[in-house]
């Protein structure tokens, strides 16, 4: 039975080249390599074709493109085998929506409000402009309304073996509410000249049977489908009337006609721009496909877990990931709610359910303590790795060089706030009409505020929003937490700040919404349900915005040093200085030692060994800054000029010499590198939204991106600075290699749950998804495992480049973890001190639990230790001094030592992991055999 805590993640991304019985196939090689856990990216039903299984349209069911359910349960068997449990990342906070294969949104669609999934999709149904009846608007047209409808491209049709009607635009469909059915069906007879024919007087009597308001009505409505397809060649009368509703060029009487059944339908179809600005459901950020879940009805929580209940009931789940908690209206209740699911579930199994949660934490934040939850996916624990092996005294220069390129100073606080502003003035515009139309209604519920208006409101807003630091808040119904209300009195007050109106009141009011005193007792009476659900839907929105806005805007505008653009990161942040570093160490062992620490992901910007890579720029920045001056000239002619347009931007040209050095081949390009780097610099250019964007794609621009990038990595035009560029790249990734190594054995080491992205086992300098969601060679690492059984760590590290030595130092680490998995799960992380003239290029510390410890020591700053790259790192160059009073170390011969030379632990590799007992009165050391070699 594997650990209720895992020893080690892998994650896994599954689709329908790749699923589960591929999966199965390498379940062996994981167990071979150390993991206890698979983390499976999602496998309920996706949408055909999903290359990640976030757009599920139903949770209830197994992806059949995976292989359903038997391949699944071979899976299961296969990790049973071998002692390896499953966790699965679940999305509970949104579905896929549109096309034709979600039922829930396909039944609200049909009878709008009166669905009973109506309640599971947070819709405002009453705020479509010009319109009569509730509806939701369907931004799923490629060119306007008028123009698509009067070119034919919405086509009503008859589906017989249902006896439904709906309309057809391309994939979509859209179900026509049956009420309309009778009129359908009498223009259609009348169309087909069958009024006389035996069939047509059935459908004509089955029409008339349901006359009056919204007949057929939902009890009546399957009755009357089924009586329809009973009819013999109904089929064919329908299909041949609906000529009469069949929109087109010179057919002015049929367009008109689909026109106003359209208009009387529970939705409004619209040109895909508008849903920047007019859409009325709540989406998962601004993706129009997936339409958010109000997990907070009880039916619809109850409904999308039915599945997961029965996986933990039948023991083939053994954790779960949660995915996007800052999207649901109430976490802490969420999470209360799935705690005893999951203790329904077990019964009377007590071993604990792992839990984990993505959230990104702003800088200083605290993750709020939800019930069941053991942490977060890892993304806070992978920038400070990233912070304490960057040599701070670099960053300085590489600020002075972005200042000069970038034109701006390097805060990055104003590129923020520029940035959200335009979210909010773009993508992100509908959510926040919605939020700012609700506000100006509670303001004018009572005579005491209803003088603020609907554009003062939602200015003030706007900068309460700008201002705000974090994700989200963690209201309740019942109120704010003391760290909530400060966070938005704060926030508040830095708005009014920046108010240049008469203030009037205006920002008492709006933070008393946002805290809900605005409905305590003695306050003038507004609509308790608005503001509540106004505060509670604003932290659903904040969220979004600051993703959109620092994750895929200002992390492809601030470039100083792409290393530190990752998600949960700050671009502009200082290095980390090796005590703040053990002082977070020690915060995370007391409050949190079973989340995760994550180094790659399927979200993250580049892959960890790109990111190893870069991390040494820092190192020498002189060097950087005289290349790219260089690199620029060269590469000028190869620049596109149109007018005032440059393609690319000099901030962006900068860009891509530092993507480029952090994804640069060690051996021989392949044929695809020139490709790949092209589409990474156009998702790059978009998500930046300066010079081009998803909504606005400046196709010039983009055609000289890609035009430029073509000539640079061509030898035959850009031999010299290919040469250049080589040359470099080689030293850099031996100094990211050193530095992988590091960040590695942190990762193992440190408190928390070491997570593997598929395939890092190996040097992984992918790009930004869906690059690092590229197939994954297992046969070859499994091969690669099978003889690195006894490792040669100097031949191993003579032949860094091929990736062997990372796997086999992975394997080396996970055994440890698996040898004292107590001590690393539960165990308290100590700071070392370290002497001598290199002690600034060592971390030390150590894990223990009872008498027995493991000591650390990793090695950083490795520019000067190696020439500057070009040699692996000696032995003797590392002089410096471990402090180990307290500790017994085995494998040296005098354990008993309360110092260590590091030149003697980092003999072959720059980081060491040796066990080790607590020296105590009440326990006698013994002298044991060298049992780890570093």
């Amino acid at each position: 039975m594997p650990p209720a805590v895992p020893i080690a993640t892998y994650r896994l991304q599954l689709t329908a080249s790749f699923g589960f019985d591929a999966a199965a196939s390498i379940i062996p090689y994981l167990r071979a390599l150390g993991i206890s856990h698979l983390y499976a990216s999602p496998f309920m039903k996706a949408r055909k074709g999903s290359s990640h299984g976030y757009d599920i349209v139903d949770h209830t069911k197994l992806n059949p493109e995976l292989g359903g359910e038997d391949s699944f349960e071979r899976l299961v068997r296969t990790l049973k085998a071998h002692d390896i449990g499953l966790i699965l990342d679940f999305v509970p906070n949104h579905v896929g929506v549109h096309f034709a294969d979600n039922p829930w949104w396909l039944d609200v669609l049909e009878w709008g409000p009166g669905s009973p999934h109506a309640t599971s999709f947070d819709i405002d149904w009453d705020i479509l402009p010009y319109r009569a009846r509730p509806g939701v608007l369907m931004p799923i047209l490629g060119s306007s309304y008028g123009q698509a409808l009067e070119k034919g491209e919405i086509e009503l049709r008859y589906d017989p073996a249902e006896g439904s009607l709906s309309a057809w635009y391309f994939e979509h469909r859209l179900p026509i509410a049956p009420e309309r059915y009778g009129e359908i069906l009498r223009h259609a007879v009348t169309e087909a000249a069958t009024e006389n024919s035996t069939a047509g007087k059935r459908i004509l009597e089955l029409a008339s049977r349901y006359g009056g308001l919204r007949h057929p009505n939902r009890k009546e409505a399957p009755g009357f489908k089924a009586e329809l397809t009973s009819i013999a060649e109904s089929a064919e009368i329908i299909a041949q009337g609906l000529e009469a509703y069949r929109a087109g060029p010179d057919r002015p009487a049929q367009t008109l006609a689909l026109h106003h059944l359209l208009e009387r339908q529970h939705y409004r179809l619209g040109h895909w721009r508008l849903a920047s600005s007019d859409i009325n459901y709540r989406r998962f950020f601004d993706i129009n496909t997936l339409a958010g879940l109000r997990v907070e009805d009880p039916g619809t929580f109850e409904a999308i877990h039915r599945l997961v209940q029965e996986l933990i009931e039948e023991g083939k789940l053994q954790g779960l990931r949660l995915d996007h908690i800052d999207g649901l209206r109430d976490p802490a209740q969420y999470f209360q709610r799935l705690q005893r699911l999951v203790a329904r579930a077990k019964g009377r199994e007590v071993r604990p359910f792992y839990m984990v949660i993505e959230k990104i934490l702003g800088a200083d934040e605290r993750l709020p303590a939800f019930s069941g939850v053991h942490g977060t996916t890892g993304y806070e624990w992978l920038n400070p790795i990233t912070q304490v092996l960057i040599e701070g005294k670099g960053l300085e220069p590489l600020e002075a060089v972005w200042r000069q390129l970038s034109n701006s100073p390097p805060s990055l606080e104003p590129v923020l706030k520029e940035a959200k502003r335009r979210v909010l003035q773009t993508l992100l515009t509908s959510e926040f009409t919605v939020l700012s139309r609700l506000l100006a209604r509670i303001a004018g519920g009572h005579y005491s505020t209803r003088d603020y208006s609907a554009d003062s409101l939602r200015q003030a807003l706007e900068l309460y929003i700008l201002h705000f630091p974090v994700y989200r808040t963690y209201l309740t119904s019942s109120g704010p937490s003391e760290h909530d209300r400060a966070l938005i009195s704060d926030t508040i007050e830095k708005a009014r700040a920046d108010w240049f109106a008469a203030d009037e009141g205006i920002f008492d009011f709006l933070r008393d919404a946002l805290t809900m005193d605005l409905i305590g007792p003695g306050r003038a009476p507004h609509s308790a349900p608005r503001v509540r659900r106004f505060a509670l839907k604003l932290q659903q929105f904040t969220g979004p915005v600051m993703a959109k806005s620092l994750e895929d805007t200002a992390f492809y505008r601030y470039h100083r040093l792409l290393a530190l653009n990752e998600v949960g990161g700050d671009p502009s942040a200082k290095a980390l200085s090796i005590e703040a570093f053990h002082r977070t160490m020690m915060t995370r062992a007391r409050e949190w030692p079973h989340g995760m620490t994550a180094t790659s992901t399927h979200d993250t910007k580049r892959g960890e060994d790109a990111r190893a890579r870069l991390i040494a720029l820092a190192e020498i920045p002189g060097e950087w800054t005289s290349a790219v001056a260089r690199w620029k000239i060269l590469n000028a002619p190869h620049l596109v000029t149109e007018g005032a347009m440059r393609a690319p931007s000099a901030s962006f040209e900068y860009m891509l010499y530092q993507a480029l050095i952090g994804a640069w081949p060690l051996r021989q390009r392949d044929h695809s590198f020139v490709e790949r780097m092209q589409a990474y610099a156009l998702k790059a250019a978009r998500e930046g939204k300066q010079e081009t964007s998803w909504l606005n794609p400046n196709e010039p621009y983009e055609s000289g991106v890609r035009s430029f990038i073509e000539r640079i990595l061509d030898p035959a035009a850009s031999a010299e600075f290919l040469d250049a560029l080589d040359t470099l790249a080689q030293r850099l990734a031996l100094l990211g290699a050193l530095n992988s190594l590091s960040q590695l054995t942190m990762k193992a080491t440190i408190p928390g749950v070491p997570d593997f992205y598929q395939g890092t086992e190996f040097w992984d300098v992918s790009l930004v998804d869906p690059d690092n969601r590229r197939p994954v060679d297992f046969g070859e690492r499994a091969k690669v495992l099978a003889s690195v059984e006894t490792p040669d760590w100097e031949s191993l590290a003579q032949n860094w480049p091929n990736g062997h030595l990372k796997l086999a130092w992975t394997r080396y680490l996970l055994k440890v973890r698996a040898e004292l998995a107590d001590l690393f799960a539960n165990g308290d992380y100590e700071p070392l001190e370290v002497s001598g003239p290199r002690r600034g290029h060592v971390i030390a510390f150590a894990r223990r639990r009872g008498h027995e410890a493991v000591i650390v020591a990793v090695a950083k700053s490795f520019a000067e230790l190696s020439q500057g790259g070009r040699v692996w790192p000696r032995a003797e160059s590392y002089e410096a001094t471990l402090d180990v009073s307290g500790y017994s170390v085995q494998g040296f011969a005098e354990a008993d030592a309360t110092a260590l030379r590091v030149s003697d632990l980092f003999r072959h590799l720059p980081a060491a992991v040796l066990r080790a007992r607590v020296v105590g009165a009440a326990t006698p050391v013994k002298k044991r055999a060298r049992a780890y070699p570093a």
